[in-house]
């Protein structure tokens, strides 16, 4: 029975949240959390005043870590020696902490991760920094607890005069809870408390911020953008982009990335393992070497990249890829009055500042009474010096001490206290001059107690007072900023990460697209057989190509009248000769769409005043025209848009871009042209269905096949190609202006020979003409090779098609290379040459607007 009643019942359930809310806030409380007051977590706390405690401070010679971790454990932290030595070391590191407070002899460790050594190898010593946030600790000015076992006292806060919270930062996880706050630069801290002090407190974050700009790390780096660092400031939350330093150097024509700056945190040793990791497994090219050559003097991680690579774009990738580029995530988590609470910028210098006030309340009053107790001994000791003779006689006369203080104090009215230091004073201070001294002590010691009462009375005084010791910290400590701050920037752009290079982009019959850089492709003399451009699957051949720089926006408009956005650069590249990737996978297209034709905008979404002033012209195989202002395309979306409205059995074959000024061309499959101005055609909204441009001929088999917009009438000629190879060019006045939604004119004689009209380009004596058939043979020539002629002729041989039984699938024009033809005989040879040309224009079922307009938009 008896065992029984010592039993108690009790539910689970309760026992097991009541002893883990005991636990969790243990954790908070005792070990997790900073004190908002001085920063500190207990085990820091206890290590600085260990140290002090040891008198191990900074004009002493260096202590054994040993002997300091055993001070702090067998005293006041008992828990293990590494928490405790790994608590100093990190104190003692610049990389960890923005203002080091321990100083440290020995292998600390490094910024590459190295552990410091054993404890017993190093020593240290407090920094002066961490004697001026014990300073005045003996003055009764922080409350004292007892430690573990009740034997000693330790302080509850630090009477710091640095607001450490916000120079040094802090990180903890606790349970249910976590706290990171980033170090700040302690001139512009200071300078924000004493600003927070001449408003008395009636001064925002906003305000605030004029004096702290942003965090201040130790390894320096660049904070990439504002809006993470001012809702760190204003919430107490917000997420910081830190990059580090890096510039291209250049050294006998070869490019280096110079790393001088890591951000926050970073293993640099790991760092660079992983840029090697990702050179070799292909995800970063260009880069041939990476090596470390930091010293003594500084930070110096070395990037050699490859003679053939941009070094913008490898050093953006860096940026994106690894750790080169960072996010240093707020949450500034800190007790309050032992109570955890999420702080803004003002709220932790408030605090800090209400801190200060106490701690100077306490010490005035400290040292008040300590000058009274002295004042009153001085006018003891004055009054026996006056008596002195008397002084000495009751003294010789008494039997006792206790009996000459008795006497003396029934003589001339002492306490017990003035009694006693008369009694107990030595000989020579019955000389003159010491006589003298106590005089001028106690007028001394006056003014203190006035100046003490003063500061105690006026809370002005008292401001003034903890104004003027925030500015001798500052005189003494302050120093520059080490993080830039980068404000108009943010997150970054991906066209950052690739070059602007001039690409052929290249779309089959079943869909598969991919890009190719131009230099792939080499001139051929005229009448030569090409060749091999792209490999494609069975019963599939390349049906278009198009030209276009990486950066551009690409318009992507299907034969079913939608529009797609899609930018160069995320388009998967491919060398001549391989498949591409379905286009389904890139965009939300239909599986009974394809696309027709595209439009390369360079800013699309930014340049407001060129897409205001530029049009979008859409043709139909069934003749019909379409005029929108670019402005309505402008807004990407992830499924896209419906660009015209198509009626039953139509197909949108292509869309131009224009300046509102330019003539148009429309050719059919018989081989007919018609010319007009763009002005017959009226701006319609995004969705309308357009107006007749060109009426076909009866024959079921007939649709348009081409649009092109006239750019200049000088030097603007029009090319012309059939199914089987055959092409002319006309002089633009050869085709009569009409108006539209008529038949036109003869454009190509059409025979049996030549096959019906496939294309109809406009070209200039500066292009090249890439042809391409449906087996995948490309040629390229220069359209000099090719004599104006009359629109109503067949034309030549542009292509040998020879016994292939092939047609031509589609045609693109680029500017010309250079004047050296390349022929069959050494296209072997001349395959590894790298000739390089820029684009104008898009071939096969696009176009854009004039060389002047496009010139100034990029």
């Amino acid at each position: 029975m008896v065992d029984q009643d010592r039993i108690i019942k009790i539910n689970i359930e309760e026992e097991m949240k009541s002893a883990y809310i005991d636990y969790s806030m243990s954790v908070i409380v005792s070990r997790a959390l900073p004190d908002v007051r001085d920063g500190f977590k207990p085990v820091h706390r206890r290590v600085l005043f260990g140290m002090n405690e040891l008198g191990n401070t900074s004009d002493k010679p260096y202590k054994k870590s040993a002997r300091i971790v055993g001070e702090v454990l067998g005293k006041y932290h008992p828990h293990g020696d590494s928490s405790v030595y790994f608590a100093m070391v990190r104190m003692a590191q610049t990389w960890s902490l923005r203002y080091p407070l321990v100083d440290g002899q020995g292998n600390f460790g490094s910024v590459d991760g190295d552990s410091p050594a054993a404890m017993r190898y190093t020593e240290a010593r407090l920094s002066k920094l961490a004697e001026e946030m014990l300073r005045d600790i003996d003055k009764d000015t922080v409350d004292f607890q007892l430690n573990f076992d009740d034997t000693l006292k330790e302080p509850t806060v630090l009477p710091t005069r640095i607001p450490n919270l916000l120079v040094n930062g802090a990180s903890g996880i606790a349970v249910g809870m976590a706290t990171n706050m980033p170090p700040h630069n302690m001139s512009e801290v200071l300078d924000a408390s004493m600003a927070y002090i001449d408003a008395r407190g009636d001064i925002d974050v906003e305000g605030l911020m004029e004096y702290v700009k942003a965090p201040d790390f130790p390894t320096g780096a660049t904070i990439y953008g504002y809006a993470g660092v001012k809702d760190a400031f204003e919430t107490g939350r917000g997420r910081i982009i830190l990059r580090g330093k890096a510039e291209i150097e250049v050294e006998n024509n070869h490019e280096k990335i110079i790393i001088s700056e890591i951000p926050y945190l970073v293993n640099k040793a790991e760092l660079i393992k992983y840029i090697a990791d990702l050179v070799n497994d292909k995800r970063i090219e260009g880069i041939s070497n990476v090596n470390d050559e930091s010293d003594r003097n500084g930070m110096r991680i070395v990037v050699d990249v490859k003679r053939d690579a941009n070094s913008s774009v490898v050093l953006n990738k860096l940026y994106k890829l690894t750790a080169l580029q960072s996010s240093f995530s707020v949450n500034n988590i800190a007790l309050v009055n032992g109570r955890p609470r999420q702080l803004n910028l003002k709220d932790m210098i408030k605090a800090f500042v209400d801190h200060r006030h106490e701690v100077v309340i306490r010490r005035t009053r400290f040292e008040l009474k300590k000058a009274e107790e002295r004042a009153h001994i001085l006018e003891g000791l004055i009054i026996a010096s006056d008596n002195i003779d008397e002084v000495i006689a009751i003294i010789k006369s008494s039997k006792s001490p206790n009996e000459a203080i008795e006497r003396l104090m029934e003589r001339f009215s002492l306490s017990d206290v003035q009694a006693r230091a008369i009694v107990e004073m030595r000989l020579r201070q019955l000389t003159g001059l010491e006589q003298d001294k106590l005089r001028a002590e106690y007028e001394e010691i006056e003014k203190l107690i006035a100046r003490l009462k003063e500061i105690l009375e006026n809370e002005d005084t008292r401001m003034e007072v903890i104004k003027d010791e925030l500015q001798e910290v500052k005189d003494k400590y302050g120093d520059e900023r080490k993080t830039d701050i980068v404000y108009a920037s943010e997150e970054l752009n991906p066209e950052d990460f690739y070059a602007d290079d001039e690409m052929i982009i290249t779309i089959s019959h079943m869909g598969y697209i991919k890009r190719t850089p131009l230099s792939e492709f080499r001139a051929q003399g005229r009448g030569g057989v090409g060749a091999k451009g792209s490999e494609t699957r069975d019963a599939d051949f390349v049906e278009y190509i198009y030209p276009a720089s990486m950066h551009a926006t690409l318009l992507i408009f299907t034969a079913k009248g939608k529009c797609y956005w899609l930018k160069v650069f995320e388009i998967p590249e491919g060398a001549k000769n391989a498949k591409g990737r379905a286009i389904q996978n890139l965009l939300n297209i239909e599986p009974d769409d394809k696309v027709n034709a595209f439009i390369r905008v360079k800013k699309l979404t930014t340049d407001t005043e060129f897409i205001n002033s530029h049009y979008l012209l859409f043709c139909t195989k069934k003749g019909v025209i379409k005029k929108t202002l670019l402005e309505a395309y402008s807004r990407p979306r992830q499924n896209g848009v419906n660009a015209i409205t198509l009626r039953e059995d139509d197909g949108l074959i292509e869309v131009c871009m224009t300046n509102g000024n330019n003539e148009v061309l429309i050719a059919n499959r018989n081989g007919r042209a018609i010319r007009f101005h763009e002005s017959a055609v009226r701006v319609m909204g995004r969705t309308a269905s357009g107006v007749r441009g060109m009426t076909l001929d009866e024959d079921p088999s007939d649709e348009v096949v081409g649009m092109v917009c006239i750019k200049d009438k000088e030097t603007d000629t029009v090319l012309v190609v059939s199914e089987q190879g055959y092409g002319k060019r006309s002089i633009v006045e050869d085709y009569r202006m009409t108006n539209r939604g008529g038949k036109g004119v003869k454009t190509l004689n059409i025979t049996e020979k030549t096959g019906k009209l496939v294309a109809i380009k406009n070209v200039t004596e500066e292009n090249d003409i890439m042809i391409i058939n449906k087996s995948g043979i490309t040629i390229r020539m220069k359209v000099t090779d090719l004599n104006v002629i009359g629109r109503a002729t067949q034309g030549v041989r542009l292509i040998n098609l020879g016994k292939r039984n092939d047609e031509i699938a589609s045609v693109c024009k680029v500017l010309s290379e250079s004047e050296e033809q390349v022929n069959e005989e050494n296209a072997e040879q001349d395959a590894q040459n790298e000739n390089k040309g820029e684009i104008t224009d898009f071939g096969g079922s696009e176009d854009i607007a004039n060389d002047t307009e496009e010139t100034t938009n990029e």
